[in-house]
C-alpha cells in the first residue's frame, strides 16, 4: 500500500532518493564494452545467443524485414503512429535555430553557425515492452535538426526478428539503419563502431541499468543525451478532483518498472486516503500488476500539505520531477511557479501518457531530480555550435594594444605579441 506522509514527517530529499545504478553494474559493463571493441560484430552475436536467445545470420535489419514488419501492423495503428509522428514533427520544428551574423562594427564581423550532428545512435528499449514512440520521439527530432544518419539499435526476440511496431515506427520516421543489438553491447558499438556497425557521435534514447552504465562510460567518446533513471511521476493535486483518475495517472507510471516513482502531493488527507484506496482496486486489475505493486509499494508516497496548495507546488519544486501533472482548474495559475520539471501536464484532463505517445512535446526526459538542470530532449541536442571571427586589419589595430594588455594580465607574452606583432616593422 502506498505511504501517506504529512508534510514535514518525511524529508523531501528522501522521495527519489536511491541508486539508479544496480550494484556490481559498472565492472560488467566496462567488460562487455572492452569485449566489443576487441571482438566487435563476433561479440554483439555472441551476447545476442547469451541474452537475447537468439541466434542471428546479420546484424542489420534489411529493408525487406521493414516491409514485411510495416504490412503486418494494422492499419488503424499505423494512422495513430502517423499522427503522433506529425505531432511531434510540428512541435519541434519550432525548436529550430538559426545561425546568425553580427557585423555592426567597420570590419568586424562575429557569429555563429549551427550545424547538425552528423552521425547520430538511437537506442531503443525491448524485453518487457516495446517502445514505438521511443522511435518517434528521439529520432524525429534528429531528422529536423539535419543529422545525416541516424543508427537505430533495438534487441531481438527469440526469434531473431525486431518487434514489427518498432519497425513501422523507424519507417515513419525515416530512420536510416537498424541493428539488432541491445544492452551495453548495442552502446559500446555505437560509440566505437564495428564492422557491421557504423561509429556515431551522439547516442540517445533510454533504457536499464545496463544501458544507462554503458552510455556513463562511452560519454567522451561519443556524446549522450543524459543518465536516465528510473521513471517518475509527480501529480498536484487538490480535494476536487476525482480520485479515480489520479490513481491511474499515478499507475500510468508505476507499469513502467518496479524502480519507477509514483508521488502525489495534494491538499487534504481525506483526498489522499481515497486515492490510496483507488490504487488497492486498481492494480489488481493492470496486466502488469505485479511490476506496479512493487513499484507503488516501495517508491510511492502521498505527501499531504493540508488546505495549502502553494506549498504542494513549493515540494513539486523541490523533487523536480521527470513528469509533474497539476491536476486543478485553474492551472496556468501555477505555471509560472513551476521552476523544476521535465515535462508539465496541465489541467484535470491532460494524463501524462498524452505526452508518452500523442500530444508533440518529447518524452524522453531528465530524471531523479535532474529537471534542475537538465531539459526534454530536443531539436538543439542533435545541433553544434561553431563561432566564427573576422576582423580587417584596421579593426584589430584598435584594439591591438587592448589586447596585448588583457594577455599580459595573464601572464602569456605570446598571446600579446600575437595581437601587436602585425603591426611592428619587421624589416
Amino acid at each position: 500500500m502506498i505511504k501517506i506522509y504529512k508534510y514535514g514527517e518525511v524529508s523531501n530529499s528522501e522521495i527519489f532518493a536511491r541508486d539508479n545504478i544496480a550494484s556490481g553494474v559498472e565492472g560488467v559493463v566496462a567488460e562487455i564494452i572492452a569485449n566489443v571493441i576487441k571482438n566487435g560484430d563476433e561479440a554483439l552475436l555472441e551476447y545476442s545467443r547469451k541474452f537475447d536467445k537468439a541466434e542471428l545470420n546479420s546484424l542489420e535489419v534489411s529493408s525487406e524485414e521493414i516491409d514485411e514488419a510495416f504490412a503486418s501492423v494494422d492499419d488503424e495503428f499505423i494512422q495513430i503512429l502517423r499522427e503522433a509522428a506529425e505531432n511531434i514533427r510540428s512541435f519541434h520544428q519550432r525548436q529550430v535555430r538559426n545561425s546568425f551574423v553580427i557585423s555592426e562594427n567597420d570590419g568586424v564581423v562575429t557569429g555563429q553557425k549551427v550545424m547538425p550532428i552528423e552521425k547520430v545512435g538511437l537506442y531503443v528499449p525491448g524485453g518487457t515492452a516495446a517502445y514505438p514512440s521511443t522511435v518517434l520521439m528521439d529520432s524525429i527530432p534528429a531528422k529536423i535538426a539535419g543529422c545525416a544518419e541516424i543508427v537505430m539499435v533495438t534487441p531481438p526476440s527469440k526469434d531473431g526478428k525486431v518487434n514489427p511496431v518498432i519497425l513501422a515506427a523507424a519507417k515513419i520516421a525515416g530512420v536510416d539503419r537498424i541493428f539488432k543489438v541491445g544492452g551495453a553491447q548495442a552502446i559500446a558499438a555505437l560509440a566505437y563502431g564495428t564492422k557491421s556497425i557504423p561509429k556515431v557521435d551522439k547516442i540517445v534514447g533510454p533504457g536499464n541499468a545496463y544501458v544507462a552504465e554503458a552510455k556513463k562510460q562511452v560519454f567522451g567518446k561519443v556524446s549522450i543525451d543524459m543518465i536516465a533513471g528510473p521513471s517518475e511521476i509527480l501529480v498536484v493535486a487538490d480535494s476536487t478532483c476525482n480520485p479515480s483518475f489520479v490513481a491511474a495517472d499515478l499507475l500510468s507510471q508505476a507499469e513502467h518498472d518496479k524502480m519507477a516513482s509514483a508521488v502525489l502531493v495534494c491538499d487534504s488527507y481525506d483526498f489522499a486516503k481515497r486515492v490510496s484506496d483507488e490504487l488497492e482496486r486498481q492494480i489488481p486489475t493492470l496486466p502488469r500488476a505485479e511490476i506496479a505493486r512493487c513499484s507503488i509499494d516501495n517508491n510511492g508516497k502521498i505527501i499531504v500539505a493540508e488546505g495549502n496548495l502553494m506549498l504542494a507546488i513549493d515540494i513539486a519544486n523541490e523533487i523536480a520531477p521527470e513528469h509533474l501533472e497539476i491536476c486543478v482548474d485553474n492551472p496556468f495559475d501555477y505555471l509560472d511557479k513551476i521552476k523544476h520539471a521535465g515535462s508539465i501536464f496541465m489541467g484535470k484532463n491532460c494524463p501524462e501518457a498524452l505526452g508518452d505517445y500523442f500530444a508533440g512535446p518529447n518524452h524522453t526526459l531528465p530524471t531523479s531530480g535532474t529537471a534542475r538542470f537538465s531539459s526534454a530532449l530536443s531539436v538543439d541536442d542533435f545541433v553544434k555550435k561553431s563561432q566564427f571571427v573576422y576582423y580587417s586589419r584596421e579593426a584589430l589595430g584598435r584594439v591591438a594594444d587592448k589586447v596585448s594588455y588583457f594577455a599580459k594580465k595573464e601572464g602569456l607574452d605570446a598571446h600579446a605579441r600575437s595581437a601587436t606583432i602585425r603591426f611592428e616593422d619587421l624589416k
